[in-house]
């Protein structure tokens, strides 16, 4: 076979699959020359690559996939009638515990987090982003997490190797957390528009003077103590 069948012959099995398919299948199924196979799959990555394609071919869960490219999701969202899935903040946390600590119970889990986590276990399950890999062998028999395969494909990882660093991950959270710093503040200090006007914060400070007058007690001067006393002298 020429490279160009080849090429032809590895789109069609990818985008049968559905599948991430590991590099020694796709040996398997060509039985061609594997030089011949992996100069096809880099031509193929290349060409998908290109803007008017649709498809991305990209390494994913030890293995090779056919992608929709992510610019086009919302058309794709409208033909499956689904939404797209969105993790909240809690679920994050928890895969990320469970992306490095694995396999890991869900204990261990609550400790590191401090609250319960039940629930976005049981949502993380549902979505299929991790699985039971069994039970630890200490009293009370916990389950024990792992990520999936799915966690791999939908994160765009060739294997766990792929993950950032704890130490790459911190400076993340770190650059996130200071972005979500900033907006805070600009939401606090507000846009010039939402700034009171001058002659409002004037009138408001008048306003206070006056209050403070009401309040404080009225205090004789000096001179209409002295004229009261030369008015008791005189009637006298």
């Amino acid at each position: 076979m020429d490279k160009e069948q080849i090429r032809s012959i590895l789109e069609s099995l990818l985008f049968a699959a559905g599948e991430p398919l590991p590099l020694a299948r796709l040996y398997e199924l060509l039985d061609a020359d594997k030089k011949q196979v992996r100069e096809a799959l880099e031509e193929l990555k290349q060409q998908c690559e290109r803007p008017e394609r649709g498809l991305r071919l990209v390494e994913a869960a030890g293995g090779f996939q056919l992608q929709t490219c992510p610019e086009n999701a919302a058309w794709v969202g409208r033909l499956l009638q689904s939404k797209p899935v969105r993790l909240s903040r809690p679920a994050l946390e928890t895969l990320s515990i469970i992306a490095y600590r694995q396999p890991v119970t869900r204990p261990e889990i609550e400790e590191i987090r401090g609250v319960d986590s039940g629930g976005v276990l049981k949502t993380l399950l549902d979505h299929d982003f991790i699985q039971i890999q069994g039970r630890k062998d200490v009293p009370g028999k916990p389950l024990i997490y792992g990520t999936s395969k799915r966690f791999l494909e939908f994160f765009r990882l060739k294997s766990l190797a792929d993950l950032p660093s704890l130490k790459e991950k911190e400076e993340l959270q770190e650059e996130s957390l200071a972005g979500q710093a900033a907006e805070l503040v600009g939401e606090e200090r507000g846009s010039p528009e939402d700034e009171e006007p001058e002659a409002d914060r004037e009138t408001d400070e008048e306003w206070e003077e006056e209050e403070e007058d009401r309040e404080a007690p009225e205090e004789e001067s000096e001179e209409d103590t002295e004229e009261d006393e030369e008015d008791e002298d005189e009637s006298s």
